[in-house]
């Protein structure tokens, strides 16, 4: 068995996962990567990780499912979890699941290598002077919405009491990615 640190990643972007790979690689990981939950189970049966990345949204799935499952397989993981949907309800979620850490998309190995070194927080963090907009509390609820909804845009309309062709010219000026 060798000695080198053990990576999984679990997200459905080929070209991403690729990427951070062959970055942990060149860093002397041992990594597997994986796209579904179903395929982390089969991943799981034959690779024990002392790390992970999870992505928040893979395909109609949450990444929060996943990291459940590792932090109860070895809750001494390093799970981070990595977001193009960033938002204060998730990563608390994430937080309380057992990742010890959330980054929005982009980040890079070295944000991801560092956030696997934090331990603890940071009560030093400097506080906002500024309270949120109303135009970010406004997005984070959309959002919010649109993850429940499953991205089903007319259904995330309805539950906001907004016209569906309001919510899309917002969307169009802000979009999801």
């Amino acid at each position: 068995m060798s000695d080198r640190p053990r990576l999984l990643i679990v997200d459905d972007d080929p070209a991403f996962a690729r990427a951070i790979r062959r970055s942990f690689e060149r860093r002397d990981y041992d990594v597997r990567a994986c796209a579904t939950s179903e395929a982390l189970e089969k991943a799981l049966a034959d690779f024990m990780p002392g790390f992970a990345i999870v992505d928040l949204k893979l395909g109609g799935d949450s990444g929060l499912h996943c990291v459940r499952r590792l932090a109860a397989l070895d809750p001494a993981m390093r799970i981070v979890v990595l977001t193009g949907f960033a938002s204060i309800s998730t990563a608390v979620e994430a937080i309380k699941l057992g990742a010890c850490h959330y980054l929005a998309k982009p980040s890079n190995a070295d944000d991801i290598e560092a956030a696997f070194g934090r331990v603890g927080g940071d009560a030093a963090v400097p506080l906002g002077t500024r309270p949120t907009s109303l135009k970010t509390l406004e997005w984070e609820r959309i959002h919010e919405v649109l993850v429940e909804t499953e991205f089903n845009v007319s259904e995330t309309a309805r539950r906001l009491g907004l016209h569906r062709r309001t919510l899309a010219r917002k969307l169009a000026k802000r979009p999801v990615t």
